[in-house]
């Protein structure tokens, strides 16, 4: 019997030889399955995983990814925000870098959410990191994580009435008269 042929189960499919496939297939059957309708979009992206969940389920989604024995994702590498200006509805987004030590494997969750309502769960009682991580996105992009134990500016100062990583500020001064365009080649 041939190789491939070996591979095929009694469906009839190939099953993946990839231990990488085997590991994205195994997360996003366990998502899907518990999440279903929750689950937005999934892709893979400079050979990461992403998914993209509901904002309303993202603290649900964290601790299962966290707490399930076989995706055993216990280390939250990086959570930030994103700001795009163009989507309707979906300015803003977080994203979130898990890591699995056993199996190595990364994962990126992202959600989006209106700029009108800039509240998402934190994730302070699952990881204790995103405590400063939660803080800073507050401070740069002001999503108000509900539940964080002190959530207040810690680069910024505290009287500044607007949140500098957004993209609502033109990136040029247009009244400089110091600046010649042609110099700039436009």
């Amino acid at each position: 019997m041939s190789e491939e042929a070996e591979n095929i189960t009694r469906e009839g499919i190939a099953e993946p030889q990839d231990p990488k496939v085997k590991t994205q297939n195994l997360i996003l059957n366990k998502l899907t399955e518990h999440f279903g309708e929750d689950l937005a979009n999934a892709y893979e992206s400079y050979g990461m995983t992403t998914v993209v969940v509901s904002k309303d389920r993202i603290f649900e989604v964290m601790k299962f990814l966290k707490e399930d024995p076989e995706l055993n994702f216990h280390f939250l590498t990086d959570e930030c925000a994103i700001h795009y200006p163009n989507n309707k509805d979906q300015e803003l987004g977080m994203v979130y870098h898990l890591h699995n030590f056993m199996s190595n494997t990364r994962l990126r969750v992202e959600t989006f959410f209106s700029i009108e309502n800039p509240v998402i769960d934190s994730m302070t009682p699952l990881w204790s990191a995103a405590n400063w991580m939660e803080r800073e996105t507050y401070d740069f992009y002001g999503v108000i994580f509900e539940g964080h134990p002190d959530l207040k500016r810690i680069l910024n100062m505290d009287d500044m009435d607007y949140f500098p990583m957004r993209k609502q500020y033109p990136l040029e001064d247009g009244t400089r008269e110091d600046k010649n365009d042609k110099m700039f080649g436009r």
